[in-house]
């Protein structure tokens, strides 16, 4: 039995720093055995097949592989299919009437709990919202994510110490839903 995965890559391919082409990731994780490679975009996600069930080893073993092929770390979260329709499934804003730019969801390694943003004032952000769900957040950002006051403040390192957190819009949510069922 296999299962269709999507690796989330942190921070590389912005303003030209860390670059990881999506060619060489893709040879990447072929080489580390995977099957139905695919990527998306240029900012680090990518989808694959794979027999292991183990999504911590996966994550690590694919950390490992991009610091030796491209001589820096890169955080990777890699989720199953299921856990990303999960997510988009929970969605507690309505999607469906959002364009895609004012939605995001950022992924976590672990589960975080409401304690850790009992600190920030959310209706002060107004109309700007989150919510968490599943390791994940919710960010509704009307005029965008490149506009969201929200957005740094929830990405302050106070709140987000020690987790591996990265984000995706509304779109890329549902395109890698999409790639990853089964």
């Amino acid at each position: 039995m296999s299962t269709m995965y999507a690796a989330l890559l942190r921070g590389i391919n912005v303003s030209g720093r860390r670059k990881v082409p999506m060619a060489e990731l893709r040879a990447l994780l072929v080489e580390l055995g995977h099957e139905d490679v695919a990527t998306y975009l240029q900012s680090g996600n990518a989808v694959f097949r794979s027999a292991s069930g183990d999504a911590s080893a996966l994550t690590a073993g694919l950390e490992r592989a991009i610091e030796e092929r491209f001589g820096f770390p890169v955080d990777c979260l890699v989720r199953p299919g299921a856990y990303l329709a999960g997510v988009a499934d929970a969605c507690p804003f309505p999607a469906a009437e959002l364009e895609g730019r004012q939605l995001h969801v950022t992924y976590f390694d672990e589960a975080v709990d409401a304690a850790r943003f009992a600190s920030l004032d959310a209706d002060a952000f107004r109309p700007e919202e989150f919510r968490l769900g599943d390791r994940a957040l919710y960010l509704y950002a009307p005029d965008g994510l490149g506009r969201s006051k929200l957005a740094v403040a929830l990405g302050r390192p106070a709140i987000t110490r020690g987790l591996v957190a990265t984000s995706r819009n509304w779109n890329t949510v549902v395109k890698l839903v999409e790639m990853t069922r089964d």
